[in-house]
């Protein structure tokens, strides 16, 4: 089945290859710490993009999408950069842009819903929102890691994030299930 929808298949499209980019930048954040258990989390977090990587792929082939040169070469390059780039800026910052970078991916697994759902599709809504979610709590656990942190207060007034103020209105203590999801990331 072909989709005529751009925004859906250009969005499908970027997040295959970002899944990448963020894969590689926690490869760095993690060989970068020192604590036994952050290497362990973000691992898994590395592990989870992957994941995540691997279902766009499912998506591209079922609807015979190619994938985006452009976006795979873009976000090879971005995600290499700020893998190397986690041993020298210090600790503060890869778990600060992690958790911002976190936050905005959230709403692109509830658009990607929100595309298919005007297409009559729903089969995917359930893999969509789940990784939304798990994307929700990636964001969670980098704010955590920071929230009292000396420079949280200056990063957030300079780049309009931290758990207090997301791009999404996701609250995982008070979550929707997913067929009262629809309200999700519509800002």
């Amino acid at each position: 089945m072909k989709l005529k929808h751009p925004a859906l298949i250009d969005l499908i499209q970027m997040a295959y290859s970002a899944e990448k980019a963020a894969a590689f930048a926690y490869q760095g954040h993690a060989g970068s710490v020192k604590d036994k258990a952050a290497k362990v989390a973000i691992k898994q977090i590395e592990i989870d993009e992957w994941n995540h990587r691997q279902e766009m792929l499912e998506l591209l082939h079922l609807y015979e999408l190619p994938v985006s040169k452009y976006y795979e070469f873009r976000f090879h390059i971005v995600g290499k950069i700020i893998s190397y780039s986690c041993y020298v800026i210090g600790w503060f910052m890869p778990y600060y842009f992690a958790g911002r970078l976190e936050s905005g991916n959230v709403c692109e697994y509830f658009r990607m819903k929100s595309y298919f759902n005007e297409l009559g599709i729903s089969a995917h809504d359930q893999a969509l929102y789940d990784m939304g979610i798990k994307e929700k709590e990636h964001e969670v656990y980098f704010y955590n890691q920071i929230k009292d942190s000396k420079w949280l207060p200056f990063f957030e007034k300079l780049f309009r994030w931290s758990g207090t103020n997301s791009f999404n209105n996701i609250d995982l203590e008070n979550k929707s299930p997913l067929d009262e999801s629809g309200h999700y990331c519509k800002k």
